[in-house]
């Protein structure tokens, strides 16, 4: 049996914010990798470095409770990998990129991932 996928420690951009959260467990039902839990009602992160930042469950969240910045996790990596793509790698949310944003060609706090 495989164990629980982890792409990068500490770098997922996943944000929940528990006091807009309804307790629908939709993010739930739609997250592939079982990243969230219901607890006391309302959802909660249960295993961050599981996120591969899809962002199923920001775009089913029927109170903007949950957002993630979707394609500089790991995902992008592999899609752009299998689309022959060169710049296959991902970047932190916390890069500082020399063009002032955090993500795109300049990053200077890239890693390699998958």
């Amino acid at each position: 049996m495989m164990g629980q996928l982890v792409y990068l420690k500490d770098v997922v951009t996943l944000k929940l914010d528990q006091k807009e959260c309804v307790g629908c467990g939709i993010c739930l039902l739609v997250c592939p990798h079982a990243v969230l839990s219901l607890s006391n009602g309302t959802a909660e992160i249960a295993n961050r470095d599981a996120c591969m930042e899809c962002g199923a469950c920001a775009r089913n969240c029927p109170v903007d409770a949950l957002s993630v910045r979707t394609g500089v996790g790991c995902a992008a990596a592999v899609i752009n990998s299998m689309l022959g793509k060169k710049k296959s790698s991902c970047c932190s949310i916390d890069s500082e990129c020399s063009s002032g944003q955090s993500e795109g060609p300049t990053c200077a706090n890239r890693v390699d991932c998958c």
